[in-house]
């Protein structure tokens, strides 16, 4: 009698396989969230190439799909990752040993200086909310992240308030609004503004006023 013949094994879709081992696997992640920040910022999610992104990394469409799934996926962990650097770099700033004035100054500057040295940030967020925030619903990472930006401003608005230096009876979230309108702004803005006006918002000199009267608006804004 002659044996079955056995069974071929179901093929296995190329995009799914894993990788070929890293050296630096958490490396390789970094870099292709920062390229894919890029594009997504220059290109939108519906103009943004995975093919752009892989090339530009040294890693594969096959890989990028591994470590996230889908262009989707790629988008949402390329968002929170854009709130994680700047939620971080607020945490830096070690404001609880300052007085409410100067450490609510800091917290501006930081802000500002921020947006200004992360244009892609402002796209991205900018982008989101042409979705009308639907990718930035579905992270649970985010709204944690932002938890920790208004403790901290409700912290030294709350200390402000408890030495008399602020007045009472603000919304700490009211508060951060006004903080993030004002540096947001100042990049989402800046080419219209400084074509329409014929002055080069984007200067040195102009972005350093503009950063001091930022500090001063808010400052006056929650003064007692």
């Amino acid at each position: 009698m002659r044996e079955p013949t056995p069974a071929r094994p179901k093929a296995i879709r190329k995009d799914r396989e894993p990788p070929k081992r890293s050296q630096d696997p958490d490396g390789t992640k970094r870099d292709i969230l920062e390229t894919a920040s890029r594009e997504f910022a220059m290109n939108g999610l519906s103009g943004a190439r995975i093919d752009e992104i892989a090339a530009r990394t040294k890693s594969s469409k096959r890989m990028i799909y591994y470590y996230f799934g889908d262009k989707d996926g790629l988008y949402l962990r390329a968002l929170e990752n854009a709130y994680r650097t700047v939620r971080e770099g607020e945490a830096k700033l070690d404001t609880d040993g300052l007085p409410p004035r100067e450490a609510l100054r800091r917290l501006v500057e930081f802000t500002f200086d921020h947006h200004h040295e992360h244009e892609e940030f402002i796209r991205m967020v900018m982008i989101e909310n042409i979705h009308h925030g639907q990718y930035l619903e579905r992270s649970d990472v985010i709204r944690g992240l932002n938890v920790t930006a208004i403790d901290n401003i409700a912290s030294i608005y709350d200390r402000g308030v408890a030495e008399g230096v602020f007045r009472p009876g603000l919304d700490p979230l009211e508060l951060h609004w006004q903080v993030s309108a004002l540096c947001f702004f100042n990049v989402s803005n800046r080419a219209t503004f400084s074509k329409i006006f014929g002055r080069d918002i984007g200067a040195p000199a102009e972005l350093a006023r503009l950063r001091e009267s930022s500090v001063e608006m808010v400052l006056r804004f929650v003064a007692a």
